[in-house]
């Protein structure tokens, strides 16, 4: 079998899980845009920057949380998807992110520590031999301290932390008990502004975390697709 299950049986080496937070905001049109246009082709630059690392990854999980702001409009202000298997699920992934309209977001700070929550709490692989759980964020905006801005409202997360602390605790760090993230397996990276809460204490203080500071309020134009791929790969 030379499928990504067949190769699991025969010889694995990666399972990789990664969940995309994506600022879905106005000013996000440029790296959504080039989300939308990647979806299909993911798995397979991924797959070929990894082979040129001599590894390979036997399965890969995607899941998407898109996220704007509780204040501005709380009906839409999370949007999320399960962990979809690539490639074989890849048209759903597809489908999922061309429907992701950039817009909206009311003032400069949005929800982008509730969908880190989400994704820290995501099931994450725990069978498998070898494992990565990869959080990747993209915003070009700080973020509203959890539990303040729209944590009345219906659709708010129900059971993620109200606290940076909290949260903190459920990353975890060497030799946590707390940690809701398997340790070897976690990482963090980070296409965010120099601002809080992503400069400090997310990228000082969280440990198996890389940081890629982008201009607030003027998206991530910047991060080309081959690069964001090759942050990942490099994280695994």
């Amino acid at each position: 079998m030379n499928d990504a299950r067949g190769q699991y049986q025969g010889n694995l080496q990666y399972a990789v899980d990664i969940a995309l937070c994506i600022d879905a905001t106005g000013s996000m049109h440029p790296v959504l845009d080039t989300v939308k246009s990647s979806a299909l082709q993911f798995h397979q630059r991924l797959d070929d920057v990894m082979a040129k690392k001599g590894k390979s990854i036997s399965q890969l999980r995607l899941k998407v949380i898109a996220f704007r702001d509780f204040g501005d409009d709380p009906s839409d202000a999370i949007e999320e998807t399960d962990f979809l298997h690539l490639p074989a699920q890849a048209e759903e992934f597809e489908r999922f992110v061309s429907g992701i309209d950039a817009g909206g977001g009311g003032d400069i700070p949005e929800s982008g520590l509730e969908a880190l929550a989400l994704a820290i709490n995501s099931p994450w692989e725990t069978g498998l031999d070898r494992r990565r759980h990869v959080i990747v964020m993209f915003t070009d905006a700080p973020a509203h301290a959890l539990g303040t801005v729209g944590a009345d409202a219906s659709t708010y997360p129900a059971h993620i932390p109200r606290s940076m602390d909290d949260l903190f605790e459920q990353w975890g760090y060497a030799r946590s008990q707390t940690s809701v993230m398997e340790q070897s397996a976690k990482r963090l990276v980070l296409f965010a502004p120099e601002e809080a809460p992503w400069s400090d204490p997310i990228a000082e203080e969280w440990d198996l975390t890389l940081h890629f500071a982008s201009k607030a309020g003027e998206g991530l134009e910047e991060f080309e697709m081959d690069e964001i791929i090759e942050t990942i790969a490099n994280s695994l």
